[in-house]
């Protein structure tokens, strides 16, 4: 390949095209292929890696605390979760619709893990996602109302296509929580989809979040339209610890 169209390829910043054109042009001459069929070629390698990119950048931007799939979640340890049901919400249908999830489940039984996974399988979709704990959410917009930022702090949760607050109801919440996560639930209702993660049941959100009229104005609109998925059996957590007992 001659150095003026690799330097053509740089400045030009087709680094996927670049990687691959050395097997390309032997692949071409090797099996004849027409002009059109090798710029095809060409042109789809740079497209793979650029999207490769860009799913690796809303990786990194969405903040999840692992990187789950749904290939990696045992489903065989409690078969009270229904496979199909998350396979059915990675199509992402509820995305397209603007519609929210909420799971309700005991601690260890996996929520986490297939939250995170719709989200990295919406990333991969196309979409946007934005990962925090309820805590994140409430530390956000209360380290940012003593600077008067508040506003900064809303645009960021209101913008990604697919917002997953994980943990409602490890602990009670600090004042003003149900506030904050009223004024995201209204703004992004019917606009964005949200998912929610949480082990307590709805009834006793207003205890835990100290504002029984916001619970309930929170709780009428993001069940409105939601999915509503519930999860019971075994801890996985559990389940671990106890066969790190075994080969101890």
């Amino acid at each position: 390949m001659k150095d003026s169209v690799q330097q053509a390829m740089k400045r030009l910043r087709l680094s996927g095209m670049a990687q691959a054109m050395e097997v390309r042009l032997q692949e071409a001459s090797g099996n004849r292929l027409s002009h059109e069929e090798f710029l095809e070629l060409v042109l789809q390698d740079e497209l793979e890696v650029r999207t490769e990119r860009l799913i690796n950048r809303r990786v990194k931007a969405a903040a999840f605390r692992e990187n789950k799939t749904l290939e990696d979640f045992d489903w065989q340890f409690n078969n009270t979760i229904k496979r199909k049901q998350f396979h059915d919400l990675a199509a992402g249908k509820y995305i397209r619709n603007a519609q929210d999830v909420l799971i309700l489940g005991p601690p260890g039984t996996g929520k986490s893990h297939l939250v995170q996974a719709l989200g990295y399988q919406a990333i991969k979709a196309g979409h946007t996602v934005l990962y925090r704990s309820i805590f994140d959410v409430v530390r956000d917009f209360m380290r940012e109302d003593e600077n008067d930022g508040a506003h900064r702090v809303l645009k960021k949760y209101l913008k990604p296509d697919l917002l997953i607050i994980d943990d409602m109801g490890m602990k009670q919440l600090p004042k003003r929580s149900g506030e904050y996560l009223f004024e995201v639930i209204m703004r992004r209702y019917e606009n964005r989809s949200t998912i929610m993660t949480t082990n307590r049941p709805i009834e006793d959100w207003g205890k835990l979040i100290g504002d029984v009229p916001a619970a309930t104005a929170i709780l009428d609109r993001f069940l409105h339209k939601a999915v509503f998925i519930t999860i019971t059996g075994k801890s996985y957590r559990l389940k671990n610890q106890q066969q790190k007992k075994k080969q101890a």
